[in-house]
């Protein structure tokens, strides 16, 4: 199944340092930076670097990051693995938004997974590759949507291998309730803000899934979380305040949580699911 080129080109990741300017950071210009008529002043930027590195460590301790490469893949079938990114504490009351588990499913050419039933609520998003869920063909950025008691005995396959996005949640299932598609190639991109834009593919009572597509250097205000917000790298790299997502990353902001800073300088593709509407600070 043929895909449809992004709108935009998202770039490599820059070099750490532009070679325009690596001479500045040499002699003698190298001993210019550090000469401060204040004494005191360095002990102040060490201290002010200190003071923003607890806080930021303190912020990211309460989000759940998971490195697509850091995940034990467990074997599910010959030629497919699964790689957990996130399963919710039993026991506990959900947090609005909250899923039950997150999973990153690869396919080996010509490989088979007999799922059986899946009793909540599901989305599959397809990454990289083509597979069929049951007869259903889905190619790149195909995303599909199964609600609660209606994944039964489900077989997914792969002819060219695949990266295949799985999420699933205790959402009830309600009155005209189908099974969906959202077809990449027909889906459009809305615009949202100034250089992102945006794709609906699936709402209820304010939280969503969605597709973000951002150009370089595009970024998104201050803002909080009503819901759960899990963001999924699809393409490109992204700052989530001080860290770097790349490709196949995921994390969960917890409600009630919210990023100072998200920007992107290679231009980036994002699964989220979260808020439809976005509360912005300030």
């Amino acid at each position: 199944m043929p895909s449809t080129p992004l709108p935009w080109h998202i770039e490599p990741a820059p070099d750490p340092v532009d070679p325009e300017f690596e001479p500045l950071l040499n002699e003698p210009f190298a001993s210019a930076w550090t000469a401060d008529a204040d004494a005191g002043a360095p002990e102040r930027v060490r201290s002010h670097l200190i003071e923003r590195l607890a806080a930021s460590r303190a912020a990211s301790a309460r989000m759940v990051t998971a490195r697509r490469h850091q995940q034990a893949g467990i074997e599910r079938a010959p030629g497919v693995r699964e790689r957990t990114l996130y399963t919710a504490a039993g026991g506990q009351v959900s947090r609005p938004g909250e899923p039950q588990r997150v999973r990153l499913i690869e396919f080996d050419p010509g490989s088979t997974w007999q799922v059986g039933d899946l009793p909540n609520h599901c989305e599959w998003l397809v990454l990289q590759g083509e597979v069929h869920i049951g007869d259903l063909p889905l190619g790149l950025r195909d995303y599909h949507v199964m609600p609660t008691g209606s994944a039964r005995r489900t077989v997914v396959t792969s002819e060219t291998g695949a990266w295949l996005f799985l999420r699933e949640a205790p959402i009830p299932a309600e009155p005209g309730d189908q099974i969906s598609t959202v077809r990449d190639e027909v889906a459009g991109w809305p615009e949202f803000a100034p250089g992102i834009r945006r794709r609906v593919l699936w709402q209820r009572d304010g939280q969503a899934a969605l597709l973000y597509h951002a150009q370089p250097g595009a970024s998104v205000p201050q803002h909080t979380h009503g819901h759960d917000e899990e963001c999924l790298m699809v393409q490109g790299d992204l700052f989530l305040d001080d860290l770097l997502l790349q490709q196949g990353d995921y994390q969960l902001a917890p409600a009630g949580t919210g990023h100072r800073i998200t920007q992107t300088d290679t231009g980036v593709v994002i699964y989220a699911h979260g808020d439809l509407d976005l509360q912005w600070v300030g």
